[in-house]
């Protein structure tokens, strides 16, 4: 099945859990096996095959004994800063993001300009 984004959470999760389990088996790793090598519990191996939501650092340790977390890097690539924003901010990187800025509105009536 492919991920799309209007899939709900939970479907999502079901599929990484499928998944993750697939890639188990073609491992020949038992879910025990598997808890024992990323030191988290059988349970919690489990509790992703089925679907469910884990800590991330769980997750983290199941794709690292999988041979997965390579695929990080191709998930959540790095990135930099835009080169007019260096300009900007004159070399230097932003540390946070701002909102949008509103643009003003001028509270005069609007007309063609021919009834001036």
């Amino acid at each position: 099945m492919t991920i799309y984004t209007l899939m709900s959470t939970e479907v999502v999760l079901q599929e990484i859990g499928q998944r993750l389990a697939q890639r188990r088996v073609e491992l020949e790793l038992t879910q025990a096996a598997l808890a024992t090598q990323a030191g988290i519990a059988k349970r919690t191996v489990e509790r992703v095959e089925a679907g469910l939501s884990t800590q991330t650092s769980n997750l983290i340790r199941i794709f690292r004994i999988l041979g997965l977390l390579d695929g990080l890097v191709t998930l959540i690539p790095e990135t930099g800063p835009r080169p007019l924003d260096l300009l900007k901010l004159k070399g230097k990187q932003r540390q946070r993001a701002s909102s949008k800025k509103r643009t003003q509105q001028n509270n005069k009536a609007w007309s063609w300009g021919e009834d001036t």
